[in-house]
């Protein structure tokens, strides 16, 4: 596997899952535009401040984004601590807006990597909610809807995940098709990032003391950045509408 020749841009840059991504996609010849609020702390070939919830932003984001890419990892994304708009534009719309955006300039052979969370594995019992709101592709129009049919504060990171989901479902084959490009998902369990403790108290400790009997440890950040990097490799060409666990058996121990 090897990323040789090709130009990523990777979303939540400057820590965590981001930063080892894009560690990795160096060291096997990619070329690595990231994007973040924070100024990363290690090399780059480029990058670039945007607010990801934020469309004006997105929009001057894309206008230095170069003509062609082969990649785009949006990694980056708010807590459920976070307040519930916060979440549903940085995590949701906003990472629509961008993917719609910069599409094209993958072409043929390019790859969209989206992060979920196993939090999302219960996208099945809202389908129908998800698949309405996944085919309003005007951010606006979305964020109004958003506002008819209000989500808790307390489930909206759960929530927007499973709407990620089941919004990268939808789209995969038809960008496919029209593009030529893959559109994929990791999900991840419990990861050593700095936003770690804000998970704790969103889920509570209940939750967190059972999951943690099912697994030997959370995720290191660079054991979800070697697949990242795998879903855009060359190597992963016919894998298109997955979303992966990455999360070392958690969601398969509750079956």
């Amino acid at each position: 596997m090897t990323l040789n020749g090709k130009t990523l841009v990777i979303t939540g840059v400057a820590s965590g899952i981001g930063a080892e991504l894009a560690r990795l996609a160096r060291f096997q010849g990619a070329t690595v535009i990231g994007v973040d609020r924070n100024q990363p702390q290690f090399s780059l070939d480029d990058f670039h401040q945007a607010d990801l919830g934020d469309p004006d932003s997105i929009a001057a984001l894309v206008g230095r984004l170069p003509a062609h890419l082969h990649g785009l990892c949006n990694i980056a994304g708010v807590p459920g601590t976070a307040p519930r708009e916060a979440v549903a534009r940085v995590n949701y719309l906003g990472l629509r807006l961008l993917s719609q955006q910069l599409v094209a300039r993958l072409g043929q052979g390019g790859a969209i990597v989206n992060v979920t969370s196993i939090l999302g594995a219960e996208w099945p019992q809202r389908l129908e909610r998800h698949r309405e709101l996944a085919q309003i592709a005007d951010f606006a129009q979305a964020q109004a809807w958003l506002e008819a049919h209000p989500v808790e504060q307390a489930t909206c990171y759960q929530y927007f995940k499973e709407a990620l989901i089941v919004w990268s479902f939808v789209q995969s084959q038809t960008w496919f098709r029209e593009f030529g490009v893959r559109l994929n998902c990791v999900a991840p369990g419990p990861v050593f990032t700095p936003i770690l403790g804000d998970f704790v108290s969103m889920l509570g400790e209940e939750r967190v003391a059972r999951d943690s009997q099912r697994i030997l440890r959370p995720a290191l950040a660079d054991e979800v950045a070697a697949v990242i990097a795998f879903l855009c490799s060359d190597a992963s060409r016919w894998i298109n509408g997955a979303n992966l666990p990455v999360d070392g058996g958690l969601a398969a121990s509750y079956v």
